[in-house]
C-alpha cells in the first residue's frame, strides 16, 4: 500500500475518531483551554519553573540534571548508566532528539526500545514516521519482514497477533535483566517533581518499575505548574491522538518507597532505588524568549496536525531531517528549535488545517512563516557580495 493511501485512510479515521471522542467527553475541550493558559504561565517564566522542578525532584529523593544541549544530555545519561549493560527504553522523543540510544550503544551497552512502533523502527534502521505512532508507515508485511531479523518464531506470513506476541516474548527477557529503564514524559509537574506518562501497551510501567534505575529524559517544555495540569495534559494528549480513554496513566514521583513500618518513609522499596530526571533545554529556553516562535512550546505532541496537512500526506516522514523525531507541521517548528534548521519550512503550503485542529490553538502556519522569514535572512546573509 502506498504512503498516500495510508495517509488518506488514517486522516479520515483519525479526524472522525477524535471528533467523536470530543463530542462524547466535552470536558476535554474545556480542559484543553485551561491547559493552554497554564502552559503559557510556564513559557513566560520558563527558567524559574525549571529551577522549581529541580528542587521538587530533589525533595522527593530523586536527582535532577539540566542539559543545555544534546552533548550534555548524552554525557549526563552516560554517567548515570555508568557500568550498567542492559537498558530498556520507552518511547521518548527527547532521547531520540539527542541521539541517546546510538550514544549508549557506542559505549557498548545493549539497548532496546520497548514501544512496539519504536522497536520496529530500531530494528529496521529507519526513523519515526509519526510523533505518536512511529511505525505508522509500515504494513503488516513490512513489520513481519523487519522482525524476522531479531525475533524468533515469525516469518513474512505471520499475523499481526503473532507478531505482537513474539515481540512481547522477546522483550520480556530484556525487561527482567535490564539495569536501567529510560523514559520520556507526557508532562512534568513543577510543584511535585512528578512525571506523568500515558500509554496503552504497558511497556512504560515495566520500564519504570523493574530496572533498579529509572531515568527520565524530557524537554523543559513539558513542565506544567501542578500535578493536576500534568494529568490534564496526559488526558488531552491521549484524546487528541484518538486513543481515549488510555489504557494506562503512570505517575512517578521519585524512587520507590514505603512507609508501612511506623509511617517512616524509606527508599527504596520494591521498585527502582534511583530516580533521575534529565531536563533538556536544547533551544527551548531561547525559543521561550522569542515572541515569533514561543507558542511552539505549547505543543503536547498529540500528532493531530499531521494528517490534516496536505504536505505530510504526500511526503510523510521524508519531510524532516533524519536527525529529528519531529515531522509534520509541528516538526517544522521543532526541527528549527532543536537544530536551528529552517529547511523543512520551505515545503509548507500554509493550508491552515494544522491550526484548526490543534488542541493548544497554536498558530502553526504563522510560526512556520516566521521560520521561512528567518531562512530567507540567513540565505541573503550568506550570499557572496558582488564587486
Amino acid at each position: 500500500m502506498s504512503w498516500s493511501r495510508i495517509a488518506e485512510r488514517l486522516s479520515e479515521v483519525g479526524y472522525v475518531g477524535v471528533e467523536k471522542i470530543l463530542e462524547e467527553h466535552p470536558y476535554l475541550r474545556e480542559a484543553a483551554e485551561r491547559l493552554r493558559e497554564q502552559k503559557l504561565k510556564v513559557i513566560d517564566n520558563l527558567e524559574e519553573y525549571v529551577q522549581q522542578t529541580i528542587k521538587s525532584v530533589e525533595r522527593i529523593g530523586g536527582h535532577a540534571h539540566l542539559a543545555r544541549n544534546a552533548e550534555e544530555a548524552r554525557r549526563i545519561v552516560g554517567e548515570i548508566v555508568d557500568e550498567d549493560k542492559l537498558i530498556v527504553f520507552s518511547k521518548t522523543n527527547a532521547a531520540y532528539e539527542v541521539g541517546l540510544r546510538e550514544h549508549l550503544q557506542a559505549l557498548g551497552k545493549e539497548v532496546w526500545e520497548t514501544d512496539l512502533g519504536e522497536f520496529l523502527v530500531q530494528v529496521s534502521g529507519g526513523w519515526p514516521a509519526h510523533i505518536v505512532a512511529p511505525a505508522i508507515d509500515m504494513t503488516r508485511a513490512d513489520a513481519a519482514q523487519t522482525l524476522t531479523k531479531v525475533v524468533a518464531g515469525v516469518d513474512e506470513n505471520s499475523s499481526v497477533e503473532q507478531l505482537v506476541a513474539a515481540v512481547r516474548s522477546f522483550l520480556m527477557d530484556k525487561y527482567l535483566r535490564a539495569q536501567v529503564g529510560i523514559t520520556g514524559a507526557n508532562a512534568v509537574a513543577a510543584d511535585t517533581g512528578s512525571v506523568v506518562l500515558v500509554e496503552n501497551e504497558g511497556n512504560i510501567r515495566v520500564d519504570t518499575v523493574l530496572p533498579p534505575k529509572h531515568v527520565v529524559v524530557v524537554g523543559v517544555d513539558k513542565i506544567v505548574p501542578t500535578l493536576r495540569d500534568a494529568l490534564d495534559e496526559a488526558m488531552i494528549q491521549a484524546a487528541y491522538a484518538g486513543l481515549y480513554p488510555p489504557t494506562y496513566v503512570n505517575v512517578t514521583s521519585g524512587p520507590s518507597s514505603t512507609a508501612d513500618i511506623e509511617q517512616t518513609r524509606i527508599t527504596p522499596a520494591t521498585g527502582p532505588r534511583e530516580f533521575h530526571m534529565v531536563l533538556l533545554d536544547n533551544g527551548r529556553l531561547d525559543a521561550s524568549r522569542r515572541k515569533d516562535i514561543r507558542e511552539a512550546l505549547l505543543c503536547i505532541r498529540c500528532g493531530r496536525c499531521y494528517f490534516t496537512c496536505p504536505v505530510y500526506r504526500v511526503l510523510g516522514k521524508k519531510w524532516v531531517s533524519r536527525r529529528s523525531p519531529y515531522n509534520g507541521p509541528m516538526g517544522v517548528m521543532w526541527c528549527y528549535i532543536t537544530t536551528g534548521d529552517p529547511t523543512p519550512a520551505a515545503y509548507c503550503t500554509h493550508s491552515g488545517n494544522c491550526r484548526e485542529v490543534c488542541p493548544m490553538k497554536i498558530n502553526i502556519p504563522e510560526i512556520i512563516r516566521q521560520i521561512k522569514h528567518e531562512a530567507t535572512k540567513q540565505l541573503n546573509h550568506n550570499k557572496p557580495n558582488k564587486t
